[in-house]
């Protein structure tokens, strides 16, 4: 069995059951998701992100490289979905989805299994995503859940809802935590490990529950533009900064693959909690989920072609 097929099994189709499962158990028992979402966001995700950043191994001379592409890479991505929302005349909660379904991206429960079953045998790849990983972490907590609320709220409720934010803290802490090489305590790692474990079943769950509600009776303007810049565009732009910069071997294998995941779960998610036309953020995480199995195996094989 090729590595392309592995990959469709081994980490789209899981991801599919679980949005089957949460949409399912929803049509049966009617569930209050909102409580659900608020429960995730202030729990499961703080636990989740502390750990990413906490536990994962930096390289100093990796990190210098792949921080100049990953602010090139993203600030392409943010200055594309603003450029896209004016030129389509998107406003408020249509341009809220539209610029964070592109600029962020499932590096965590889609991106990382990839990465790990491609690069088995070289690590350094699966490093390159997980330094991907915490940067995603950083700019959905940042400037995706700036869009969101900004959507609704004045720009000093907007500062005052961030600093609230358990997130921000555990983004803070695990900094902190990693910079000054900080030892956790056998009975608090065991607990944020356990909630970390559970933050993206009970995530896709949520969002297969969220689905369930959902009538596609029509297929949304947003939708489209969205993954065509997630999917195409997020690829193109990571292949131009590559040839740019001179990057190879490895580390442009796993950039490029890494730059073609489906919109972050986590847009979804945090939609739900802040009420910013959550449907919506659930089809596009829907759509450009089912269409990556399609995508993510093409670029897949034009890394292994081009590197």
């Amino acid at each position: 069995m090729s590595y392309i097929s592995l990959v469709f099994l081994e980490v789209i189709v899981p991801l599919l059951l679980l949005l089957l499962v949460g949409a399912l158990l929803q049509r049966k028992f009617h569930f209050q998701l909102r409580p659900i979402a608020t429960f995730l966001t202030y729990c499961f995700m703080p636990a989740a992100v502390f750990l990413n950043i906490y536990q994962v191994e930096f390289n100093g001379q990796l990190l210098g490289q792949l921080v100049f592409y990953l602010l090139l890479f993203s600030s392409s991505l943010i200055l594309l979905s603003t450029f896209l929302s004016k030129a389509l005349k998107f406003e408020g909660e249509e341009r809220t989805a539209l610029k964070n379904s592109i600029s962020l991206m499932n590096s965590g429960n889609y991106g990382l299994p990839v990465s790990q079953l491609i690069f088995s045998a070289n690590p350094l790849g699966v490093s390159v995503q997980i330094i991907m990983l915490v940067f995603q972490n950083l700019l959905t907590y940042t400037y995706g859940l700036y869009n969101l609320i900004s959507a609704s709220k004045s720009a000093m409720d907007i500062v005052k809802s961030l600093l609230r934010l358990p997130i921000i803290h555990a983004l803070l802490l695990g900094m902190v935590f990693q910079f000054f090489q900080i030892p956790l305590p056998t009975f608090v790692l065991i607990p944020l490990e356990q909630l970390a474990a559970g933050f993206a079943p009970l995530a896709l769950l949520l969002l297969g529950a969220q689905l369930a509600a959902i009538r596609f009776t029509s297929f949304h303007r947003v939708i489209g533009w969205s993954m065509l810049g997630r999917l195409i565009g997020g690829p193109a732009f990571a292949l131009l900064f590559i040839f740019m910069l001179g990057i190879d071997g490895v580390i442009a294998q796993s950039l490029l693959i890494a730059s073609s995941f489906p919109t972050s779960r986590n847009t979804a998610t945090l939609a739900l909690e802040y009420q910013v036309a959550p449907e919506l953020h659930a089809q596009i995480v829907l759509y450009s989920t089912l269409l990556s199995s399609i995508t993510v195996t093409l670029v897949i094989y034009l890394s292994m072609q081009l590197f």
